[in-house]
């Protein structure tokens, strides 16, 4: 009797398989809720002419929406933790179909740059999507799941530039705004029928909650390896990325912005990573998987050093086939870096989580700036050496925490 006793209690604990329509429904909300961050870059031109607003006003828009989405991680992410993740999650989608729509009927830049921060804070519940879905998840196929859930973010990230720039062109930058807002709005509708309710894993006060963040910096030498090695690896990414459409403008290529708004496409090949790299991740553990998409994003930016030898369409192919090989490198290496840190402490991954992604928006904005440097001082060398470079240095990162272990 007690060894059946004890069997049925080992049975009764085991999470039951996610259903696929759930693992759908947080991987659009996810997509959809990251992408309102990228809507407005292919519209800036038009819209700034629409509401009259100067070229360096416009040019806030994408700034303070940035700065809101950095503002939330850090303020706001750590509350899942705290409270039910789905009224946040609920919260924050409600309040973030409000805002594009707002966007959308904005009538000067002023509104519009109010609208464009409370975007970037409320597009944060994608950084409550994930933890959830981690939660959610059986913890034999969590890698798998949580992949899932990162494929949808990274192909609203990819492909939202695509969509905007498209809508705006045949529709007018208000109606993406509007289209928008009710996609958000239909998934805040989806979530409150599908997501089942959370509890919450911990009773601290916000101040002490977010007291409790360095604590566990301090604490979990996981979780700094993790950020410090997506964190080089967001430098090379960002820097490719913010200066891939002055090197296109220039000798030899001579190609617009259109062209490089098309590389964009070939990074959606990197988002097949995420479900892949979850699969091997809980095969073959994520240490191995982090080891070798920092090793293929190094060696794909480290082929750009022959564009030069190349005729100029063979240069654009390499170009091509190595920014779908670093982008599958370091989307990998953030999969598996997640099922790392939310098996550190399951009553921290709000906190976790969000501290994992400060190391990464770090890195993404350092990359940034000292992309623009490389150029203006080394030209596209000095770019590919920079990303190389920040690449390896995660390899050694992975490398030497692996020995330690």
């Amino acid at each position: 009797m007690l060894l059946i006793q004890s069997a049925n209690t080992s049975i009764s604990t085991e999470k039951p398989a996610l259903p696929a329509s759930l693992i759908l429904l947080l991987a659009t909300g996810a997509g959809l809720s990251v992408a309102s961050l990228y809507y407005s870059q292919p519209m800036l031109g038009v819209l700034g002419a629409d509401i009259h607003a100067s070229d360096r006003m416009i040019g806030l828009v994408p700034t303070l929406t940035q700065l809101g989405y950095a503002l939330g991680i850090m303020l706001l992410a750590p509350l899942g933790d705290r409270y039910d993740r789905r009224n946040i999650i609920l919260i924050k989608a409600a309040l973030l179909a409000l805002a594009l729509l707002f966007s959308g009927l904005a009538p000067n830049v002023t509104w519009l740059l109010a609208t464009s921060l409370v975007i970037g804070l409320t597009a944060t519940m994608a950084q409550d999507i994930i933890p959830a879905a981690a939660t959610l998840a059986p913890e034999t196929h969590r890698g798998k799941i949580v992949g899932t859930v990162m494929t949808g973010l990274l192909l609203g990230i990819l492909l939202s530039r695509v969509v905007s720039g498209f809508g705006a062109e045949q529709f007018g930058w208000r109606a993406v705004y509007v289209a928008a807002a009710v996609s958000v709005a239909l998934v805040v509708v989806a979530i409150w029928r599908g997501l089942p309710r959370f509890q919450p894993t911990t009773q601290l006060g916000y101040g002490a909650l977010l007291g409790s963040m360095l604590d566990l910096w301090r604490r979990h030498g996981k979780l700094r390896q993790a950020a410090y090695a997506q964190g080089l690896l967001a430098v090379g990414f960002s820097a490719f990325w913010s200066t891939l459409a002055v090197m296109l403008h220039a000798a030899p290529f001579h190609l617009g912005s259109a062209a490089a708004g098309a590389f964009g496409l070939a990074g959606a090949a990197g988002a097949l990573a995420a479900p892949l790299a979850g699969r091997l991740a809980d095969k073959r553990g994520p240490e191995l998987v982090t080891r070798l998409g920092a090793g293929l994003a190094a060696v794909s930016f480290a082929a750009m050093w022959f564009a030069p030898l190349l005729p100029t369409h063979l240069q654009l192919a390499l170009i091509v086939v190595s920014a779908i090989g670093f982008d599958f490198g370091i989307q990998a290496t953030l999969v598996a870096h997640q099922t790392v840190v939310f098996g550190i402490d399951p009553a921290s991954r709000s906190r976790l989580n969000a501290l994992l992604f400060t190391g990464m928006f770090v890195g993404m904005a350092s990359g940034a700036a000292l992309g623009s440097l490389m150029l203006a001082q080394w030209g596209w060398a000095g770019v590919v050496m920079l990303a190389t470079v920040s690449s390896l240095a995660a390899l050694a990162v992975r490398m030497v925490g692996q020995r330690k272990n």
